[in-house]
């Protein structure tokens, strides 16, 4: 009976053990069926810990949060207990019944992948009111408008939108990150710096908010009919005041995560009277000034002078053409330079725009360059408005005249040739010429060269060869570049991503866990804080390295998580590299 009941000890502690040592990886989501202002959390657990983490690309969601990674690992009358897990925050895109597709992971040489999960969305669902809830009290303290100046524009007219993130003040907002961007589909668009604006105080619906303006935008419609706006869509981090107390009396905060949009906006944009319109109008919407001017009126033939046509003003100076000079034929025209001095506000375009032409006269005499007209629409008055330029009488005082000449032989009349720099462009002015006597390379330098070259070749290679000697036998040295090349080495990557905040610190964290496996000769389950320390203690690397390397692998944790700009990520970039070379030299 004792030999019985031993046995089946025996047997429940192996299958314990082989239970124990079985890899898992697998997915979890927090509901299968949720509305579509709801939030979904999937976790990816896994008992072992592996490298090449690759997540599904989750195409119908929306990643708002995530991967947040978090790793337990504890030891239990002497059982190792290990547990990582990436945690993602998704918000669906629409409703509908979607499948999240597999996760990968290379786990001891091996690639495990998970379950794929089907989730049902449906629409929308009462959030409840609960003010207790954070996320309810986030739902109604945060807010975010976009302010039309206009919602029934004429085709071409300008209309501003500013977006404006309300706060309440017992409400704080620690981060926020775009996921939808507004599209201005059928605008013509222009983002205004909002770069150093600062919180300011508001009323929305009746009550004290503070504010901050995100983006101004100018837009001109180019399409008449119902255009739509799409909205601008934020997750922003919230801290909202709960019920509970700390231990000085203070109101304690909650921490939660909540996706805002502006709303869709549609503008009804009229299009320009018919009645009234002028032929020569190109489409020029606001209120504008029109002149032509000249550099000079007199001058010689052959010299030249600049006509410029110019428009200035308030409007759409971008989004019409100028009208064009005519000129006599008898004046020399170039192809006009087109030059803008436009800025843009919320008030719309202003500044300058002009046509600048070439002008030679070949011929001595008096050329007028007539009036021209410009035309606009004006939605202040919602009329057009056309102006006209004055003429202008070019005085060519000097140069042959453009009158016939009388030929007493024929008794007929020839045009006068006027001469120019290329009349003879046809008389070839520049030959090669080619010895007559024959060459050999015999006794040339070329051939003295070529034979004495190997010969002196023999000092240089003796020489490098005696330089390469001394270098292998600099043992220091050389352990100080395999160091410097097993940093960049294994860092090539994260190199690569500089400027990618998420994807540099995930191929930083992976180089460096690399470069210690290949270094202390350890398996991945090993790569523990004190366990690391330890080996390198024995190795003989000195405490400050070790500290580094430590501060190194808890920003790579860290610097995910919050906001990064690219100067610290190459500032960490370097650190790491200097770190992996100072362990090598030292180890």
């Amino acid at each position: 009976m004792k030999l019985i009941k031993h046995i089946s000890l025996l047997i429940i502690l192996l299958a314990t053990s082989i239970l124990s040592a079985q890899v898992k990886f697998e997915a979890k989501v927090s509901k299968n069926r949720l509305g579509v202002n709801e939030r979904l959390r999937i976790d990816f657990e896994m008992n072992q810990d592996g490298d090449n983490f690759n997540p599904p690309t989750f195409s119908d969601f929306t990643v708002i949060g995530g991967p947040n990674q978090s790793v337990s690992n504890s030891w239990i009358n002497g059982v190792r207990s290990y547990h990582k897990t990436y945690s993602y925050f998704l918000a669906p895109k629409k409703q509908g019944n979607f499948t999240i597709s597999q996760a990968t992971i290379n786990i001891n040489g091996e690639t495990y992948k998970t379950t794929p999960i089907k989730v049902e969305v449906t629409s929308a669902v009462e959030i409840p009111k609960d003010p207790n809830d954070p996320e309810y009290v986030a739902n109604e303290t945060i807010h975010l408008v976009a302010e039309v100046s206009k919602t029934n524009p004429y085709l071409n007219e300008a209309i501003t939108v500013v977006y404006k993130l309300y706060v309440s003040p017992t409400t704080g907002v620690t981060n926020w990150n775009e996921i939808d961007s507004p599209r201005f589909n059928d605008f013509w668009s222009q983002n205004i710096d909002t770069q150093g604006l600062k919180v300011q105080m508001g009323t929305y619906n009746g009550e004290e908010y503070r504010y901050l303006v995100l983006r101004k935008t100018v837009l001109y419609p180019q399409k008449t009919g119902k255009l739509d706006i799409e909205p601008l869509t934020l997750d922003i981090a919230v801290q909202v005041p709960t019920n509970r107390r700390n231990i000085f009396g203070g109101q304690m905060m909650a921490n939660v995560n909540k996706t805002v949009s502006a709303g869709k906006k549609t503008i009804n944009v009229r299009p320009l009277p018919e009645n009234g319109k002028p032929i020569d109008f190109t489409g020029a919407v606001g209120n504008f000034n029109f002149k032509v001017s000249t550099t000079k009126t007199q001058l010689d033939a052959s010299e030249s002078l600049q006509a410029t046509v110019e428009v200035t003003g308030n409007g759409n100076l971008k989004l019409f053409n100028l009208p064009k000079l005519t000129l006599p034929s008898s004046l020399e025209v170039y192809e006009p330079e087109h030059n803008e001095s436009v800025r843009t506000d919320l008030a719309g375009m202003q500044g300058r725009i002009a046509d600048t032409y070439t002008i030679v006269p070949q011929f001595k005499g008096k050329y007028p360059i007539p009036s021209i007209s410009f035309s606009y629409f004006d939605p202040k008055t919602e009329t057009y408005k056309t102006l006209n330029s004055s003429e202008i009488v070019i005085d060519v005082l000097e140069g042959p005249a453009s009158g016939s000449v009388a030929n007493s032989n024929s008794g007929t009349s020839k045009q006068q040739v006027v001469l120019n720099k290329d009349q003879f462009a046809f008389i070839k002015t520049k030959t090669n010429f080619s010895s007559t006597t024959s060459s050999y390379f015999l006794k040339t330098p070329l051939f003295w060269s070529t034979l004495l070259l190997p010969f002196l070749a023999i000092p240089l290679a003796i020489v490098i060869r005696r330089k390469k000697a001394d270098r292998d036998a600099d043992v220091y040295g050389n352990r100080i570049r395999m160091a410097d090349r097993l940093a960049k080495k294994y860092l090539s990557h994260a190199k690569k991503a500089l400027g990618k905040k998420e994807e540099f610190y995930i191929a930083m964290e992976k180089a460096l866990h690399n470069y210690l496996k290949a270094k202390l000769h350890i398996e991945t389950s090993e790569l523990s804080k004190d366990r690391i320390n330890e080996l390198l203690l024995e190795r003989g690397v000195e405490v400050e390295t070790m500290t580094d390397f430590n501060n190194i692998m808890l920003n790579c944790d860290l610097a995910r998580y919050t906001p990064i700009t690219a100067v610290t990520m190459q500032e960490d970039y370097e650190k790491a590299a200097k770190t992996i070379s100072l362990i090598d030299k030292q180890a």
